[in-house]
């Protein structure tokens, strides 16, 4: 039995692609370097974290990017003996207009070292690149309209203005006319645009209704690649719209794949909803489902009928059970983990004998320079722990345990320095930037010198720090809201779609540059059943 996610955490936008007997998914990174996440299996069933192509600053760098910006749903294929990946790096969000600069590399291994890219154009986000069987290649991608109400293609929603198609090479770039091959249903938003080829026809499979609650893939198919594209009878082949007692939700965006048995396949964006104060979050994120479909008259259907996206597909492999995951001594750094923005990581940490070294940065509202090293949260509930050493000497300094998901909402612990001694303090903000940047502020808790284990308990909408000095988990302030972690965690410019992270962090604000020893880090699910 396969387990929907099938990449649980922050795993958004995925893009399915199969070499022979492996396949591949390649989700969104957003502002977490490096850049994008590719997954392997070899039954559909249990997922290994294989490559993140995005490593260096020719490729990627995203220094003074806002939150929820960076890389935006990549398009991972393979053809002519290698593998392409496709992907954006968005400069801006708010507003009525979007930076999206779309790029290409390739590699003939899916771990190797990747290509420098080529730029393609900035018309639009979610672009992919379709390989044709006569050797052609076809970039798509939709097109943003910036201008005012009532000049876009589809009514539903102006800004985005259709999905455009134009032929590309790696020796001539973009090359002949471009077209608006779909305007997209009423649903509107009609983003992610992925074609593939069945039995003669050109399919173009989209998401429509944003990344919320209405999502939906939608499908479409012509004769001809760039049209005109016909709806499918039932409009979409996945939405959650309207179901919300559904266990799986905000399904849209995602991609087709035919495994060699000839059985049809589909991932799609999903998320897990936890109802708090009568209102629904998605604690772990935007995540990665999968479904197993059927062709019925020319048209892709759910296999067992309707919209609605299986919690489970019954399957000959069984999905993993969810584990702890302990690292006693940080003799490198574990593959789960990521930090924010830069290409220079030597800046913001390195790695000695049993332990990772944090140089304090700027702040944990910078766009810039964090030394924050994190993980996905995975799970609905979660217990966490961090043993480091830490010696500040002003105010200004800082390192500890962070629950994250940008820079208006998150929740840490903190060794720092204030009235002349080494203290523990908590700061937190709840998404209403700035009025909640120190929401609950707490007295500052003295502790001597030496190594201290910081540890977080998250259970669905709250969560409990706790420190031990040596003498047993002692509670470090009240509870604090978990729910502010996730996408539906604040209201307006503030609010996002990435997911939430649990990691180490270490700032100076001084610019002294002040280093924190970590030497353990653990995570393990809870069961709340």
């Amino acid at each position: 039995m396969i387990r929907n996610p099938i990449l649980p955490g922050f795993n958004p936008d995925p893009s399915f692609c199969r070499v022979g007997g492996d396949y591949y998914i390649a989700t969104s990174t957003f502002e977490w370097y490096p850049g994008v996440q590719i997954h392997h299996s070899t039954d559909l069933a249990n997922w290994t974290l294989v490559s993140r192509p995005l490593t260096r600053a020719a490729q990627l760098d995203m220094r003074g990017n806002p939150d929820s910006c960076g890389v935006w749903a990549p398009c991972l294929s393979y053809a002519d003996g290698r593998f392409w990946l496709v992907y954006t790096d968005v400069k801006r969000l708010e507003g009525d207009w979007k930076d999206a600069h779309n790029y290409i590399t390739t590699c003939e291994t899916i771990d190797g070292d990747w290509s420098d890219p080529w730029y393609v154009n900035s018309s639009g986000f979610d672009p992919s690149l379709f390989h044709d069987d006569d050797g052609r290649k076809w970039f798509v991608n939709m097109q943003w309209n910036h201008r005012a109400k009532g000049t876009g293609v589809n009514p539903a929603h102006d800004s985005f203005d259709g999905i455009l198609s134009q032929e590309w090479s790696p020796d001539r770039g973009l090359f002949g006319p471009v077209t608006n091959i779909y305007a997209g249903t009423d649903r509107g938003l009609t983003e992610a645009p992925h074609l593939f080829k069945h039995d003669g026809w050109y399919y173009l499979t989209t998401a429509e209704g944003g990344t919320g609650y209405e999502h939906a893939v939608t499908l479409a198919r012509s004769r001809h690649i760039n049209g005109p594209y016909e709806d499918h009878p039932d409009k979409h082949v996945i939405t959650t719209k309207g179901a919300s007692g559904h266990p799986v939700q905000r399904t849209g965006h995602g991609q087709y794949v035919e495994a060699p048995d000839g059985t049809a396949w589909h991932t799609y964006l999903m998320g897990r909803p936890v109802m708090h104060n009568g209102k629904p979050f998605c604690a772990t994120g935007r995540e990665t489902g999968i479904a197993r479909c059927v062709w019925r008259d020319g048209w892709l259907y759910l296999e067992d009928g309707g919209l609605l996206p299986p919690e489970t597909v019954q399957h000959t492999a069984a999905s993993p059970a969810r584990q702890a995951v302990v690292h006693d001594r940080l003799d490198s750094l574990p593959p789960e983990f990521q930090w924010l923005r830069t290409p220079y990581p030597d800046r913001l940490f390195r790695i000695e004998t049993g332990a990772l070294v944090l140089t304090g940065r700027e702040s944990i509202g910078s766009w810039f320079e964090q030394s924050l090293v994190a993980r996905r949260q995975e799970d609905q509930a979660y217990d966490a722990a961090t043993t480091l050493d830490f010696a500040p000497t002003t105010y200004q300094q800082g390192a500890g345990l962070v629950t994250y998901y940008n820079r208006h909402k998150f929740h840490g612990a903190f060794i720092t320095h204030e009235g002349g001694q080494r203290c523990l303090t908590l700061i937190s903000c709840n998404g209403d930037w700035p009025a909640g940047a120190l929401d609950h502020p707490i007295v500052p808790v003295p502790i001597s010198d030496g190594p201290v284990t910081l540890l977080v308990e998250v259970r669905d909408a709250q969560q409990q720090f706790f420190y031990d000095t040596g003498k047993g988990p002692q509670p470090l302030g009240p509870l604090r809201d978990a729910s502010h972690i996730s996408d539906e965690g604040a209201q307006g410019e503030h609010a996002s779609f990435t997911g939430a992270f649990v990691g180490m962090m270490a700032y100076d604000t001084s610019g002294q540059g002040a280093e924190a020893r970590f030497t353990r880090f653990s995570y393990g699910p809870r069961d709340l059943s």
